[in-house]
This record gives C-alpha cells, sequence and structure tokens, in this order.
C-alpha cells in the first residue's frame, strides 16, 4: 500500500511545482513513485518537461507520471460495468452502448479519479502516489467521497430492510422467482450480496486509509498573503470535517520569518520556500520529512468511550461556524461546507448529548 499526497491551497504553477519536487525528493530516496495530475491542460507536462498520457511513463528515475484523463477513466468503467450487468442479467442491454460515446455528467470526474487512485494503490506497484489535484474543496469533497457514500449505503439499506417491501421480499418465497421471471434477472443470494459486499468492503477500505496518516495525508500552500492564509485555514477545517490528516504548511515568501505564521497554524510545522522561480533542487532539499510530520499532526477526530467524549479538531472556525445535531445513533458536525456524520461506537450509541464545547480549536462533545 502507497502513501497518497496531495497539496491544498495556493492556485497556479507554485502548488504544481511542489507536487513535482516532492514527487522527485520521494524518488531519490529510493521509492517508488508514481505523479497523478488532473487533465486540467498542459501545465504539469510543461513544468515536467516530459510528455503524459492516460497510462503511466517513466519521467525520472523511480518516478512515473499519469494523465488522470476523465473520458479514459469513463470509459474502462464502462467496460466493467457491462460485464456486471452481464453476469446478472440473461440479456444484457448495455452490451451496444460504447465507453467512447458517454458524455461526462458533473461530479463525475471526481468519482473516477478517486477509483483510479484506488486501483494504483491497489496494484503495490508503488511506495508514494502524488495526487496533483485542484486543491480546493473539490478535492476534500473527492477524497470524502468513501464516508459519503457509506452513509448512503447504511442508511437507506436499513430504511429499505423496516419497509413494507423490504419485509415481503425477505420474507416470501415467492418474490425471489417471481422477480427473476419478470426482470430477467440471474437471481440468487450469493448474487445480490456479491456486489453489495464488494461496495462496502472498498468504501471501508478508503475511510480506513483517510484515517491513517501512513496511507494519505495532505498539505497546505500558501504565501504571506492574508487572503491566502485565510483561504488554505479554510480549507484545513475542512479537511479535519472529512477526516483527511494535515501535516504541515509551505509557505512561498521571500521572507523567511515565521512569526506572523506561529498563531495562524498552530500546531503544525511551517516550512518556507524562498525564491520566485523554483528550481528542482532548492525544492527537493527545503521540502520537510511528509511522512513523519502527517503521523505527527493532530488527529482530526478522537472518540473516548470511557470518558464519553468526542473531540473533533476544527481549526480555521469560530464557534458560530459550528453546528451540531444529533439523530438516533448519529451525530452530525457541519462546520463551513462540510457536514460529517459520526456513527457512534457501542459504548455511545444510544446516549443524547449532555454538553458541547468549542476551545482552542477543538469542538467536545459530552455524553
Amino acid at each position: 500500500m502507497a502513501l497518497i499526497l496531495t497539496f491544498l491551497g495556493k492556485s497556479g504553477s507554485d502548488r504544481q511545482k511542489i507536487a513535482i519536487a516532492a514527487a522527485k525528493k520521494f524518488a531519490t530516496e529510493g521509492k517508488r513513485v508514481l505523479l497523478t495530475g488532473r487533465d486540467t491542460g498542459p501545465g504539469l507536462s510543461l513544468l515536467l518537461n516530459a510528455s503524459m498520457s492516460s497510462t503511466p511513463q517513466q519521467v525520472f528515475p523511480n518516478l512515473e507520471a499519469v494523465q488522470l484523463k476523465t473520458s479514459s477513466l469513463l470509459e474502462r468503467s464502462w467496460e466493467e460495468v457491462k460485464k456486471l450487468e452481464a453476469q446478472y442479467l440473461r440479456t444484457p442491454i448495455l452490451k451496444d452502448v460504447y465507453g467512447q460515446e458517454l458524455p461526462v455528467l458533473p461530479g463525475m470526474d471526481s468519482a473516477l479519479e478517486l477509483n483510479a487512485l484506488r486501483e494504483y494503490d491497489a496494484s503495490g506497484k508503488y511506495d508514494v502516489i502524488i495526487y496533483d489535484s485542484s486543491g480546493d474543496s473539490t478535492t476534500l469533497r473527492m477524497l470524502g467521497m468513501a464516508e459519503s457514500l457509506s452513509w448512503y449505503v447504511r442508511r437507506f439499506r436499513q430504511l429499505f430492510a423496516n419497509s413494507d417491501l423490504g419485509k415481503a421480499i425477505a420474507d416470501s418465497p415467492f418474490i425471489q422467482p417471481l422477480i427473476s421471471s419478470f426482470f430477467n434477472v440471474n437471481w440468487t443470494a450469493d448474487n445480490f450480496a456479491q456486489p453489495t459486499n464488494q461496495i462496502n468492503n472498498i468504501l471501508d477500505q478508503g475511510k480506513a486509509a483517510l484515517a491513517d496518516p501512513k496511507r494519505v495525508a495532505a498539505f497546505l500552500v500558501t504565501t504571506n498573503d492574508p487572503l491566502d492564509i485565510a483561504n488554505v485555514r479554510y480549507l484545513w477545517g475542512s479537511a479535519q470535517q472529512i477526516g483527511l490528516i494535515v501535516g504541515g504548511v509551505i509557505l512561498h515568501s521571500a521572507d523567511t520569518t515565521l512569526a506572523s505564521l506561529s498563531n495562524e497554524f498552530d500546531p503544525l510545522p511551517v516550512t518556507v520556500v524562498t525564491g520566485s522561480a523554483f528550481d528542482d533542487e532548492q525544492l527537493m532539499n527545503a521540502l520537510p520529512d511528509f511522512a513523519q510530520q502527517a503521523q505527527q499532526a493532530p488527529k482530526p477526530i478522537e472518540i473516548d468511550v470511557a470518558t464519553g467524549q468526542v473531540r473533533l479538531f476544527l481549526p480555521g472556525f469560530d464557534k458560530k461556524q459550528v453546528k451540531l445535531t444529533q439523530s438516533g445513533p448519529e451525530v452530525t458536525v457541519e462546520a463551513g461546507d462540510q457536514r460529517r456524520n459520526i456513527f457512534l461506537p457501542p459504548g455511545l450509541s444510544g446516549k443524547q448529548i449532555a454538553g458541547a464545547k468549542f476551545q482552542n480549536n477543538y469542538l467536545t462533545i459530552s455524553f
């Protein structure tokens, strides 16, 4: 399994140069590295001084690069959909629809990119995957997709199981053969359980990876400009809402003084990169130990059943921006544009919130 690393904040070529330098830094340390870039233009290829395609190509010793082209990813995924249809339907209807014909729907690109990262990670070919993303809330929604989708699967599966229709299907010996006859479906319990279990396993693996700083981490990229600082602080807090570890800050500035940022990003370490035009070697030498910093960063959430407390790290927000609600076994925390549903463990499930306080960037919920 690889370490997946991405960068949030400062837009433009600065962030891409840092991503490239980070990839080369890992590669020179002997790691097998894959640099992945969104299909947003020729910028990454120009900075790499290498042609990029939809399949990984070596661009540096121990370093491969790939462009995540949505159209190519969609074609590849569509073939898998057709295989599944052929497996469960006697007369497939999608066999004459080709991936090259399909338009890309809004949000589809993020889902396809996330699945591509998952597949490259599962291949076992790489020790580190650098994801050169958009670096904004779109990236966070993509990385938090496993948690969001698992909530939908969990909640609506339970609603269906408790419904009259769900009970009728489960209890009646005639429903399954009737569905097989009318809808031309190869119905067996194993057939229908298998894809559901596969989806749940993938989502569980995604959630576990996001919560592990040895597996997924982000770093903030900013300048001394107050607007840039405010933006990355907001992204920092939003990253915590999806459970993403933020390991540190990379400051691009001519001034090496860190005093102005000491309070803004405490307790994260701040690495200063100077110079108006980045040089690969200069950047590689200036960059921090990403893996070490990520493992030392504050955890987005801590649940202590013994004391009956849930603590969430929410930097970049104040008390007025945080909303807390409870519904059944789940607690929902809204902060900024992110909503997090916390499924309470058995020791706290069923208990009502007794109190909550927001202090020193932490929201502490007591039961």
